[in-house]
């Protein structure tokens, strides 16, 4: 076990040496995007809209704190990859080094959960100052999980694409999609049952749904919740298989 941690935080500790020197630039540029989308759909077009019983500005916050997760945690650790890989030629050498796939695994993935996280906390705090919401130890666990969810998807991608043009295509085919589908402006209780049925394929979906529910204080969504832990275990593992073949 105490080899196993050692292994994961060696990995990551030379991205995280990076990121301390860049932390200002990554906040500011990060917290960008969440902090439009407040000003333009929550004080701009949601002023006077309730959705559900609830104000919109309420009902949006746990969205945005999922679409940051989302971003922040799929982009810090997919792209930095997708670089290490195929311009920098780094990651060949750490292939070459005794350190098992799920350290390397986890250490690659914990700068983008770092990365989600810190944005994360730092727009529920933003939050918490703008409107009322409930922050619970299930919220929280549920933002990490999302995290590691959706660092393991970044991941998955680096490892897979070709080029950078392809992890740039999957961005623009899945993540952007994703972004403006997975619950994150409007109920999923609102588009037709067809379309809902698509909807919670999406895995922002499921983060979307546990947080507003427990930011708001109504009931969990215990089958969403078990939605994220099951496509982290997918990803996870499909991250292995993946990095299996290029080891080859």
């Amino acid at each position: 076990m105490t080899t196993f941690l050692q292994d994961t935080y060696s990995v990551w500790w030379a991205d995280l040496r990076i990121l301390r020197h860049l932390w200002q630039r990554f906040l500011i540029t990060s917290l960008m995007s969440p902090m439009l989308y407040l000003l333009a759909f929550g004080y701009g077009l949601g002023r006077w809209i309730e959705v559900e019983g609830t104000d919109y500005l309420k009902f949006l916050i746990p969205g945005i704190i999922a679409l940051s997760a989302l971003n922040t945690a799929y982009n810090g650790s997919g792209f930095k990859l997708n670089v290490d890989r195929l311009y920098n030629k780094s990651f060949d050498e750490m292939l070459m080094v005794p350190i098992r796939s799920f350290s390397l695994i986890l250490g690659k993935s914990m700068v983008g959960v770092f990365r989600g996280l810190i944005v994360s906390v730092c727009f529920l705090v933003i939050g918490l100052a703008v409107s009322s919401m409930n922050v619970t130890p299930l919220f929280l666990l549920v933002l990490v999980a999302s995290c590691f969810m959706f660092s393991f998807m970044g991941v998955l991608c680096a490892l897979l694409a070709k080029t950078h043009v392809g992890m740039a295509t999957f961005t623009s085919v899945v993540v952007m999609p994703m972004t403006f589908l997975g619950g994150t402006f409007f109920s999923i209780n609102q588009v037709p049952g067809w379309l809902k049925g698509i909807l919670y394929v999406l895995p922002l979906t499921h983060t979307s749904n546990c947080l507003r529910a427990e930011a708001l204080g109504t009931d969990f969504p215990w089958l969403s919740f078990l939605g994220i832990a099951g496509f982290l275990v997918v990803f996870f593992c499909a991250c292995l298989v993946a990095l299996r073949r290029s080891s080859v």
